[in-house]
């Protein structure tokens, strides 16, 4: 394979840090943007001297700009998450997820790249009106978090039919693996669970647990990365998933421990189960790890988690006090 130049918009984060892991591997040259908001340079630590780190902030144009020159492929991972903080700080999510997508896709464009990938989210869906979900099913983000990230979305799709960018949006399901964040912001439900298991807390599992979820591991997200950046297709939409929906009392099962139930919550849905048909027929990827494996592996790295807030009922009440004033019934 041809050493590629590559730009990692978001690399110091979970999935962008194994994205970057794996492009040094493949021999590649890289260059990583991030603010470090959420990201961590820890996260680069074994490959640092093989690449070049650029601290700043994507939603303000800046000498940032330069770094594309040269460039062949982007990968556009940077973002805000969460569904909360959305809710409560929806002009931080517009600024980092719609205008820094604009001023990334003005960089590549100006500096001729040969592919730009963006990271887009399953969370559009909403509830979905069916499983497993296609590109197709409808369209209808529940909170700021899915609407901006949604919003990227068009932007790309845009800049690839009327400025001939080369440039394909990758729908990811539930990202789980290590290095997933540990903030103190209420989110992902391995992030949660693995700091309760170190501290010998009950799982705080929300509903009756029946819920489903695609539980897709970080190693295949890459692998679906590096697949599409190598692919010669432009302006389409792929789901990533695992080919799987896995119920969060299975989750219980396999990392072993007692369990606690918290109240369901609004706007989630019961199920998330990406239909992959396309991005197998069309770039040929295919998922490996299973959610065994998978589990087997976050275990084998579960003191990452140490300095991870660990959730109770009650302060998962407090931190979700918003999703159920604003996406509840009443």
């Amino acid at each position: 394979m041809k050493r590629i130049r590559a730009l990692v918009t978001g690399g110091a984060g979970f999935i962008g840090s194994h994205l970057v892991d794996e492009l040094i591997r493949l021999g590649h040259q890289v260059v990583v943007i991030d603010n470090l908001s959420t990201g961590r340079i820890e996260n680069l630590s074994t490959v640092s001297s093989a690449i070049e780190i650029v601290e700043a902030d994507l939603a303000n144009k800046s000498d940032w700009e330069r770094y594309f020159e040269g460039i062949d492929w982007v990968f556009h991972l940077a973002a805000l998450a969460d569904i909360v903080p959305s809710i409560q700080n929806p002009d931080a999510y517009f600024s980092s997820n719609v205008n820094g997508t604009y001023n990334v896709l003005r960089a590549a464009q100006k500096a001729k790249v040969k592919r730009l990938i963006y990271i887009a989210s399953s969370s559009c869906y909403g509830i979905p009106d069916q499983f497993p979900t296609p590109e197709t099913d409808h369209l209808k983000p529940q909170y700021p978090y899915a609407l901006t990230k949604f919003l990227g979305e068009e932007l790309v799709l845009h800049w690839a039919d009327v400025y001939g960018l080369p440039a394909l949006s990758l729908r990811f399901f539930n990202v789980y693996g290590p290095r997933s964040r540990t903030s103190g912001t209420y989110g992902a439900v391995f992030g949660v669970f693995l700091a309760q298991k170190l501290a010998e807390k009950p799982f705080t599992v929300v509903g009756d647990g029946e819920q489903t979820r695609d539980f897709t591991y970080v190693s295949d997200i890459v692998d679906a990365l590096v697949t599409a950046a190598q692919s010669d297709r432009t302006s389409r939409v792929y789901n990533v998933g695992s080919g799987a929906t896995v119920s969060v009392n299975r989750l219980v099962e396999l990392l072993g421990g007692d369990k606690v139930h918290i109240p369901k919550r609004p706007g989630e849905p019961d199920c998330t189960f990406a239909d992959i048909s396309r991005i197998q027929t069309e770039l040929g990827w295919q998922p490996k790890v299973s959610i065994e494996e998978g589990i087997a592996n976050l275990l084998n790295n579960i003191n990452y988690w140490r300095e991870a807030p660990v959730w109770t009922p009650d302060s998962i009440a407090v931190a979700t006090k918003d999703w159920f004033r604003y996406l509840g019934d009443s």
